[in-house]
């Protein structure tokens, strides 16, 4: 491969030189950056190295119960590999690592669900943290955890079940919901903003979705607001001209 690639650099090159045009270059540069990070996987993605304390502190090996999962084919201990890969990642200097779990989508059989979800995911995103704060990473290190939308505090019953299934479940509730942050300049212990008793609405503390951008990126030493640029006629930037950063947050 590395044959293959050389040959199409240097073909790329006497292009290059008889055009002039960068997006040659660009694509050349695309060419190796794509070999570095496939010959860096095979050490990345083998685990043998790794302590038997660690593989157990992720759960690397725990087995929940195969029929609570919600995907059919959901290989139950996946999320906790992949936790351990991201501190991996972060030993390496890879800066943006995103990690999902995508079967949150509990409309019913929610009882159920909900357990093997939470079986699957608390103790791995509990490890990663721990990990990365004896390793002396998770200072630099910004941890967030949480998904587009919340559910509702009530139980919603779908008729969409077959035979006699639990037809028990929570709908998408976008207007009061749960995060976690850690690491990188977090205020760690303590809880912002509050709900009614219920859970419905927010009381207290209020962090919109622009002003949890505009803290994240602070927390990364960016300036939501000096990333401003107008375009016809209005404003833009990453945080859609909204937003503030969330002190109560910080350390």
């Amino acid at each position: 491969q590395r044959a293959r690639l050389d040959a199409v650099r240097d073909l790329n090159q006497l292009r290059q030189a008889e055009t002039g045009d960068p997006e040659i270059a660009a694509r050349i540069n695309a060419y190796e950056l794509a070999f570095r990070m496939q010959s860096a996987a095979p050490d990345l993605l083998d685990l043998s190295k790794e302590s038997p304390q660690t593989l157990e502190m992720y759960g690397v090996h725990n087995k929940p119960d195969p029929s609570a999962l919600q995907t059919k084919g959901l290989d139950p201990t996946r999320y906790a590999v992949n936790c351990l890969l991201a501190r991996r990642l972060v030993e390496r200097g890879v800066r943006f690592i995103q990690l999902f779990h995508s079967s949150w989508d509990d409309h019913t059989e929610l009882n159920k669900r909900l357990k093997s979800n939470c079986e699957m995911t608390d103790q791995p995103t509990a490890a990663l943290i721990k990990d990365l704060k004896q390793r002396g990473l998770l200072d630099s290190t910004l941890v967030v955890w949480g998904g587009e939308f919340g559910r509702t505090p009530l139980v919603e019953r779908s008729k969409n079940v077959e035979g006699n299934g639990d037809n028990r479940g929570r709908d998408h509730h976008p207007f009061a919901f749960t995060l976690l942050l850690a690491g990188g300049g977090i205020k760690g212990g303590q809880i912002v903003g509050k709900t009614d008793e219920l859970g419905l609405t927010i009381l207290e503390d209020k962090v919109t979705i622009h002003d949890l951008h505009a803290t994240m990126m602070h927390c990364l030493g960016l300036d939501h607001e000096r990333l401003t640029y107008r375009y016809q006629g209005r404003d833009f930037r990453l945080t859609d001209v909204a937003g503030q950063v969330v002190t109560k947050l910080l350390r």
